[in-house]
């Protein structure tokens, strides 16, 4: 439940919680519910119940055994902020979050309300990284909750983009992360999308990353966007690199 990420931007996953339910078009093709039936298929006892949410107390203090410092993503699998993750199971993992100064944690949620509800409620040490998820401009005001809580590093994740945000709002929001979607059914991301939301983080000076164009097989469609690869991350963090090299 803990374990080395090929998640571009992220060294590492770790997961206290798996499973979650579907809330809007991003989830269309949720890459975590796929998994989660190939490890119930598995005999996966962590996923013995599938994609129903499942919280995994034996988890919680995981990182703090981790001695070498690491980028987290925090439930890749599933969404700390699910309405029936228990505030006390979040406050739990927030203690660790901050026991573990040497870690950078990096949470995303669709469920931004109940984030901004919650969020005077919990500490927030400056290694806790708080993003939203945003896949097209019916959802951008996860970007106006994220922007009231107290998170020191704010981001976006733009994935997967299934349409065009010209008119984002990036006043706070220290970095942003773009990618189309991948496997089966994938919908299409146009580049003239990708080029837009690069544009503006750098006229806002915004840390851009983008992680894929996508498709079926996003492992020959690639990365690099109007000839480079952009790999940014937030400027003002000490000891996080530009880029993490994968492998």
């Amino acid at each position: 439940m803990a374990t080395n990420s090929n998640i571009e931007w992220t060294e590492a996953t770790w997961n206290p919680v798996t499973g979650c339910t579907k809330i809007s078009e991003g989830c269309k093709h949720c890459y975590a519910a796929t998994m989660s039936k190939r490890l119930h298929a598995m005999g996966n006892p962590r996923y013995s119940k599938g994609f129903n949410l499942t919280l995994h107390n034996d988890l919680i203090g995981l990182p703090l055994t981790w001695k070498k410092p690491k980028m987290i993503f925090v439930n890749s699998m599933s969404d700390l902020f699910h309405n029936d993750v228990p505030l006390e199971f979040i406050l739990q993992v927030f203690e660790t979050m901050e026991k573990a100064s040497w870690h950078t944690f990096q949470i995303l949620t669709k469920r931004s309300d109940r984030l901004l509800e919650l969020s005077s409620k919990l500490p927030w040490p400056d290694n806790v990284w708080q993003g939203v998820s945003v896949e097209n401009e019916k959802v951008t005001f996860r970007i106006d909750h994220l922007r009231q809580t107290p998170a020191k590093i704010k981001f976006l994740s733009l994935e997967p983009l299934i349409g065009p945000l010209d008119h984002l709002q990036l006043e706070g929001i220290d970095w942003v992360i773009v990618g189309g979607e991948s496997g089966h059914g994938a919908r299409p991301m146009e580049e003239q999308w990708v080029v837009s939301i690069k544009n503006q983080c750098v006229v806002n000076g915004v840390a851009f990353f983008f992680k894929q164009w996508g498709g079926v097989q996003k492992h020959r469609t690639g990365r690099v966007l109007e000839g480079r690869t952009w790999g940014e991350f937030p400027q003002n963090i000490r000891n996080v690199p530009q880029t993490i090299e994968k492998n």
